[in-house]
């Protein structure tokens, strides 16, 4: 009996250190918090009629190559302002790399894409209007069709005073419609702002989790849940690159173009992540920590869409993370040491899920506008 009653005080003490630690570890990092409004530049102030110049230009196939991609191709509204495969659709010919990323409440992120190679929305737009895999644009062809749309012409001249469209007022214009895609009246901003029925019992009893035990809360965390930085989790290669030769292509051509050494280049199995800005080794296979909010609708998930639901990615975060494989044969040798076996049962896999749904409100639904067509040009 003795015996017992030590053991039963033993687990008791444990549990209590482990409860003590879970909440020191979520002390030690931003907490979750209401979503406020996002930050709006001085270089490019929000006006209604930007606003709607950026949702045509958003839904426009002429800002890009062959007037066949636009920004909608591939942040499509019923499939999270994503893309709703694993990998997310090319410009003709191509397919793309990376998995798509929703544009939904971008407008608070620093830095954007999965390696963090853009600092805002303005400079996002055009990198992908003209990556060669994305929309494969030129700016002077693209400038040049504007200039054929009379309805653009008025637009322009009336938001920035140009006689004639401007490439890059139409980034800034994309860029004014990306900050109205807001979502931030989701059950966590309820339940963060007070109401505390916005959460069932068992998503606060994930949110208990979240913070402690599970971990999450180390990277995700603040009013955005990410704390903006690159870790390599151990995701696997992209399973098309081994059955879609499109992929593989450019998956080849993606590591010449942005720069590897000839052995890289003979060996890599997987995506470099972060490596390709820095050069550096210790940045192999790292990519930005994603958002968490409007995740439910936004599947498959990571860098190249590897799970396909919440039940999977919890799974690989329980399992301790993956291996991923770089030049040198070394399995993960860049993998974060945040990323143990979390020793989840069941029921806390089941209770963190459904935590993470409350992270996601309504779909966001709009209404897609009517493109202006080309006109002859009248002369004077």
């Amino acid at each position: 009996m003795k015996t017992m009653k030590s053991k039963f005080l033993l687990m008791a003490g444990v549990a209590a250190i482990a409860t003590s630690a879970a909440m020191a570890n979520a002390q030690s990092y931003p907490p979750l918090a209401p979503l406020g409004d996002p930050p709006i530049p001085l270089d490019n102030q929000q006006s209604d009629a930007k606003v709607e110049l950026g949702k045509i230009l958003f839904w426009d196939p002429r800002l890009g190559g062959d007037a066949s991609t636009a920004c909608v191709t591939c942040h499509e509204p019923d499939q999270g302002w994503g893309f709703g495969d694993s990998l997310s659709r090319g410009y003709p010919g191509t397919v793309h790399w990376r998995n798509s990323q929703s544009v939904i409440n971008s407008a608070y992120l620093g830095q954007l894409f999965w390696a963090g190679s853009a600092a805002s929305l303005e400079k996002q737009a055009p990198s992908a209007a003209k990556g060669a895999v994305a929309g494969n644009g030129e700016n002077d062809v693209m400038e040049t069709r504007l200039a054929f749309i009379p309805e653009y012409v008025t637009r322009f001249n009336d938001v920035f005073g140009t006689e004639w469209p401007l490439i890059g007022d139409a980034w800034h214009a994309i860029a004014a419609f990306e900050r109205t895609l807001i979502v931030n009246d989701t059950p966590i901003d309820l339940y963060l702002a007070g109401d505390e029925s916005a959460l069932s019992e068992e998503q606060i009893a994930g949110m208990a989790l979240f913070n402690g035990k599970a971990g999450c809360i180390q990277c995700h965390n603040g009013a955005q849940a990410t704390d903006e930085n690159y870790y390599n989790l151990g995701v696997p290669p992209a399973e098309r690159w081994e059955t879609d030769g499109l992929a593989q292509v450019t998956f080849r051509y993606e590591i010449f173009a942005k720069g590897v050494t000839q052995e890289m280049y003979r060996k890599l199995k997987d995506d470099p992540g972060l490596y390709f800005r820095s050069k550096e080794k210790d940045h192999l296979g790292k990519f930005r920590t994603p958002p968490l909010r409007y995740t439910a609708y936004t599947a498959p998930y990571m860098h190249n869409g590897s799970f396909w639901d919440f039940e999977e990615v919890v799974e690989f975060y329980n399992a301790g993370g993956g291996e991923n494989d770089f030049t040198d044969g070394t399995m993960s040798s860049t993998k974060s040491p945040l990323l143990k076996p979390l020793g989840l049962n069941e029921e806390e896999v089941e209770q963190l899920v459904a935590f993470l749904e409350a992270f996601s409100g309504d779909e966001l639904e709009v209404e897609p506008p009517v493109l202006p067509p080309y006109e002859a040009l009248a002369s004077e």
